[in-house]
């Protein structure tokens, strides 16, 4: 069923800004991040009402319910709450569906959970998603447990920063530290189980793709490939970004407090650009938070799970 009555890109765009944490306001023009935000979800929008597109993502998933399950919905929760709605799969696996709050026609608050909850059931009930997902600027939301946050700042802000003695970057060139990035990434998953879970490598295909770019590069300590550390230029949440792409030290290079470092190269190699660095960071990987806190990156906002069931 297509819904009716949609709004347009720049409706979304509205409702969106309304949502982002009041410290980015100060990172970009209002009308240039409108601009952004609503080229974002005029794919939302598209996800509404393409049943092209529609056939394809219940090819692809093939989990049973028809094609027109799977279009967003722009739906009425409550009398002064309307919103977006997605079928989603968690890292595409049809064993973890949730529903994706997309937008909201303004920002989500406890009291709203329940109706959000019932909604998504009555809208995907076919899919028997245990969990829908909703953004919050909030640091903290009700007893939720978090999935991304948001951690951002101007490049400008991070150059200043403390670099650990030795350590250093310098453009990937290829492939050829492919594996021992593998096996930097299997090393955490076996110290630390919940890992796999919150991070995971690029695969070679966007790795290469950041290369090209000229925004991936090497992390080396005392002369020895460390990592890697890299960034595509995008528009996230609206602002114009150098989004973080991969941001991974090799265990001899790990539990020396480099993590912070990592950010205020990457605004040091990139000083020419006036984006903003931004990146999201697992909200349970209290480690990786703090690093990118301390570098000056602010957790300006991310999604919280809401169970359907209790």
């Amino acid at each position: 069923m297509i819904s009716e009555d949609l709004p347009t890109p720049a409706d979304l765009a509205r409702f969106s800004l309304a949502a982002q944490h009041p410290l980015t306001l100060e990172w970009c023009s209002e009308a240039e991040r409108l601009a952004n935000l609503a080229e974002e979800h005029a794919f939302d929008l598209q996800l509404a009402t393409d049943l092209k597109l529609a056939g394809k993502r219940a090819e692809f998933i093939n989990v049973g319910p028809p094609v027109e399950a799977y279009l967003n919905r722009w739906v009425s929760v409550s009398s002064d709450l309307d919103a977006m709605l997605s079928i989603r799969f968690k890292g595409m696996d049809v064993g973890k569906p949730f529903v994706d709050v997309s937008v909201t026609s303004r920002p989500v608050t406890v009291t709203d959970l329940p109706a959000l909850v019932e909604t998504a059931g009555h809208e995907y009930g076919g899919f028997n998603a245990p969990r829908i997902r909703i953004w919050s600027a909030a640091e903290t939301f009700f007893d939720l447990r978090p999935d991304l946050r948001v951690l951002a700042a101007p490049l400008a802000e991070l150059g200043g920063g403390e670099v650990a003695p030795g350590l250093s970057l310098k453009p990937t060139a290829d492939l050829s530290s492919y594996a021992d990035a593998q096996a930097a990434y299997a090393a955490v998953d076996a110290a630390h189980p919940k890992h796999p879970g919150q991070a995971g490598l690029l695969c070679e295909e966007d790795l290469q793709e950041t290369i090209d770019a000229g925004t991936m590069f090497d992390v080396i300590w005392r002369g020895r490939w460390s990592g890697y550390a890299g960034t595509l230029a995008k528009t996230k949440n609206g602002l114009p970004a150098q989004s973080v792409q991969e941001m991974l030290l090799a265990p001899h290079a790990r539990g020396l407090g480099f993590g912070s470092s990592l950010s205020v190269l990457l605004a040091r190699h990139l000083s020419a650009d006036r984006r903003v660095l931004s990146g999201t960071i697992h909200g349970e990987n209290r480690g990786a938070l703090a690093a990118a806190r301390r570098a000056g990156r602010h957790n300006i906002g991310g999604w919280w799970w809401v169970p359907t069931v209790n």
